[in-house]
Order: structure tokens, then C-alpha cells, then sequence
């Protein structure tokens, strides 16, 4: 499925965080959100997934949802939101049992989602017996297992040390390369966006509009950390950011 955004603008009182948001997510490939701090990424996604409404535009949901989607959108959170008295395949199981699956079916979800992620062996552990990238991994785990038509995730790796970041965002690329999902990532860390991203949107400052969209056409897999054409497209995306987060600066200074 594809999710497609249409003249979408959000105001909390008399405060416009975004403004005439277009915006097309791709069937089968990631979207990242980037943009200068408080420029409405999060509020954006939120809006996506129906946490909020906007107060204009639409957000509409498009085409066929894959087979066996228990819930069109589903979230991965910076915090993990584990529950910390169940265990790892308890927290997946806990999106799994208003669906009225049999229990080898819930079962067979579990032990996939468990694989996929490489949290087979650790699936009676409780969350404070695991690391934060672990701790993620089940997060990531349990938003699989729902199978979402779209995979929105917000800032889901800013917590972990750069070690763990840099293995998690390897097996992000991993689970995608072998069932391609579609997906909207917000983040700050532009190295994140162009190892992740097949399009890159850059929000302005607020209110958030799309100041540009950047088109990232190599395989995922194929994306190496030390790619001068990465680096290139890095560079160019804070040159954007950077520009846009001084801008608001003078125009805070002389207000």
C-alpha cells in the first residue's frame, strides 16, 4: 500500500507546526523525514498513523494491504515500549491477541518475527535482561509481527550508542532486503537517512513545508558507510538544514 498526503496543515492554537504538506509513500520503499529541530517531523508522523488529526488536508491509505496485515500502520518508538514484566516473545505476543489467531498461528508469527530479527535465543528474557539495540530489536520484532501495510518509526535508534546504531541500521537494510516494506523514518541523523532512505524529504523550519525531496536510487544493500556519493548527498542535505535552522535563528533575534 501506498500512503498519500494531500494539502496537509496542522496548528496546535494559534501555533502552525505544518503547512501544505504533498506527499506520496512509495508501496515497497522507505521514506525518511528530516528537517531543523522543531519543524514538525514527529507531529507529521504522528498524523500519518492517526494519533492526531490534522487540521486540514487529507491522509489517505491506497491500495491493496499485503497479505496476512493484521493492522495497516503500526509504530517503532525511540523508547522500545516494552512492557517490562513480560518477557521478549510475551511483548510480541501482546499485538497478536485481539486478532482471534489460533495458537499455532500466534505461535508461528512469533517464532518468524523472533528469526528475522536474531532474538530467537532470547525470547524468554525479560526487557531489563537485554541491551538497548536487543531491546529495539524486539520493539522492531512486535511491529513486524502485525505485518502493517506501512512501518512508521520515530527516531528509533537515537537512544543507542553509535556501535549499536550502526548494527541496528545494518539490520534494518537486512529486513528489508529480504520482504521489502513500506516505511517512514524520522530521524536526525542524516547518515541514518541516506543509508535508509529510497527518498529523503527535508522539512523547513516551522511551520514545516517540504523544502526538498532527494532521490536516492541505489540498492540498500549495496549502500556502504564509506560511499563518497553517500557522503556527498550527507553533506548536501545539512548544507539544507543547516541554512534553514539559521535562518530561523535571525528571524527568532529580530522578532
Amino acid at each position: 500500500m501506498q500512503l498519500q498526503l494531500r494539502g496537509v496543515s496542522h496548528a496546535y492554537d494559534k501555533t502552525t507546526v505544518l503547512q501544505d504538506i504533498d506527499l506520496k509513500v512509495e508501496a515497497g520503499r522507505i521514506l525518511c523525514l528530516v528537517g531543523p529541530s522543531g519543524c514538525g517531523k514527529s507531529t507529521l508522523l504522528r498524523l500519518m498513523g492517526g494519533l492526531e488529526k490534522p487540521s486540514s488536508g487529507s491522509i489517505t491509505l491506497q491500495g491493496q494491504a499485503p497479505s496476512g496485515c493484521l493492522n495497516p500502520l503500526t509504530y517503532v518508538f525511540q523508547d522500545f515500549a516494552l512492557l517490562p514484566w513480560r518477557s521478549v516473545e510475551e511483548n510480541i505476543s501482546l499485538v497478536l491477541e485481539d486478532h482471534s489467531l489460533s495458537a499455532s498461528r500466534e505461535q508461528q508469527i512469533i517464532d518468524d518475527v523472533l528469526q528475522r530479527t536474531r532474538m530467537s535465543d532470547f525470547r524468554r528474557a525479560l526487557p531489563r535482561q537485554l541491551s538497548g539495540g536487543m531491546k529495539q530489536r524486539v520493539a522492531i520484532a512486535r511491529a513486524l509481527a502485525v505485518n502493517p501495510a506501512v512501518l512508521l518509526m520515530d527516531e528509533p535508534l537515537s537512544a543507542l550508542d553509535s556501535q549499536t546504531r550502526e548494527l541496528l541500521l545494518d539490520d534494518l537494510v537486512q529486513l528489508w532486503t529480504s520482504e521489502p516494506f513500506t516505511g517512514v523514518y524520522v530521524t536526525h541523523n542524516l547518515s541514518e537517512a541516506v543509508r535508509l532512505g529510497h527518498e529523503i524529504v527535508v522539512l523547513s523550519r516551522r511551520p514545516g513545508r517540504i523544502f526538498e525531496t532527494v532521490t536516492i536510487e541505489q540498492a540498500l544493500i549495496d549502500r556502504s558507510q564509506n560511499s563518497m556519493e553517500l557522503e556527498t548527498i550527507r553533506q548536501q542535505l545539512w548544507q539544507m538544514m543547516r541554512d534553514e535552522a539559521e535562518q530561523a535563528e535571525r528571524e527568532l533575534l529580530t522578532s
